[in-house]
């Protein structure tokens, strides 16, 4: 099987736990109280711990091993600088999106590396592909059911957009598996410009949502969001 017929699988793959995570976040015959409570923050946590372990395990490793230590504090802020100007614009518009705009945020980067990455080791873009799925699964729930509390929208209408989004992975992952593969200094750049982006949406908007009063298993999410991760990595690299 060719290279780029892989990548088109691997980013599809990872692609449609958007719409899976969206899919279980809208049945609503699992006693929607606790769905809305306890899982809800759970599966927030979870999604913040994957989102950790790719800033940790994945984008920052890989992302500065081309560039030198001024660009990488240039492009590493600079995306902590962009994902807090967009916050405060969706806050001043009261536009529920934050969830997506996360999702949406790391999706595309982490597509683009996975097929750069995919021309010098199949193992770290397997890597990609497996952390890439772990977080759309939650924030594709988290996504579903922000958008469905904030605002008017059908549940057909929202599924279908987040199906349409799952696409991004392949030609994310085929633009860079054709044209940034022989430019490695732009991926680490958008690699490092991406956790910047995520380590600010974590610590305002995903972590605060965790936290839910008299529960102590949703922050465990974080932990086993986290593990799973490193697991991975641990399991591609041994």
């Amino acid at each position: 099987m060719s290279e780029w017929v892989q990548i088109v699988g691997l980013t599809l793959l990872a692609g449609a736990a958007i719409p899976v995570g969206a899919a279980i976040a809208g049945v609503e015959r699992i006693h929607p109280h606790w769905l809305e409570t306890e899982v809800r923050h759970g599966v927030i946590a979870f999604g913040g711990g994957a989102l950790l372990a790719a800033v940790a395990l994945v984008l920052v490793p890989e992302g500065t091993k081309s560039l030198n230590p001024l660009v990488v504090a240039f492009c590493f802020a600079g995306g902590g600088m962009a994902f807090m100007f967009v916050d405060m614009q969706l806050s001043a518009r009261a536009t529920p999106a934050s969830q997506l705009v996360a999702m949406l945020a790391d999706f595309v980067p982490e597509a683009l590396a996975l097929g750069a990455a995919f021309v010098v080791s199949k193992g770290s873009g397997l890597l990609l592909a497996g952390i890439i799925a772990l977080q759309n699964l939650p924030e594709g729930f988290n996504a579903y059911r922000e958008l469905m509390s904030a605002a008017h929208y059908s549940k057909r209408r929202i599924l279908g957009a987040f199906c349409l989004m799952a696409l991004l992975g392949p030609a994310a992952g085929l633009l860079g598996y054709f044209v940034l593969s022989s430019h490695p200094q732009v991926v680490s750049a958008l690699m490092l410009f991406a956790a910047g982006g995520i380590l600010y949406l974590i610590f305002q908007d995903i972590a605060p949502q965790s936290k839910l009063k008299n529960h102590w298993a949703p922050p465990f999410g974080a932990v086993a969001g986290f593990l799973l991760g490193m697991v991975g990595k641990l399991v591609v690299i041994g």
